[in-house]
């Protein structure tokens, strides 16, 4: 994992393919670091993951889902490295 700690963190625009459809997302740094360091953990490419987060997400946008995504995965992370500790 990535840590970037400046902060503010300006949104950055990125034109990006999903399911065969060009759309654009809006994320803050960070965020794209570690949904990229996802994708390479997985061995997967990030129009894959970008595809599955597609795929998954119930409501809002893309951005939003993915921002979720990330999270869900670092507090996953979080978790198994602190029952690690507890053994």
């Amino acid at each position: 994992m990535t840590m970037v700690t400046d902060w503010p963190f300006p949104i950055i625009k990125r034109s990006v393919v999903v399911r065969g459809h060009k759309t654009s997302i809006s994320l803050e740094e960070p965020f794209w670091i570690e949904f990229h360091n996802i994708a390479h953990e997985r061995n997967v490419t990030l129009t894959r993951l970008l595809s599955e987060v597609e795929e998954t997400r119930s409501a809002g946008n893309l951005s939003s889902a993915i921002r979720m995504f990330v999270l869900a995965n670092v507090k996953a992370a979080l978790a198994r490295a602190s029952s690690g500790r507890m053994m």
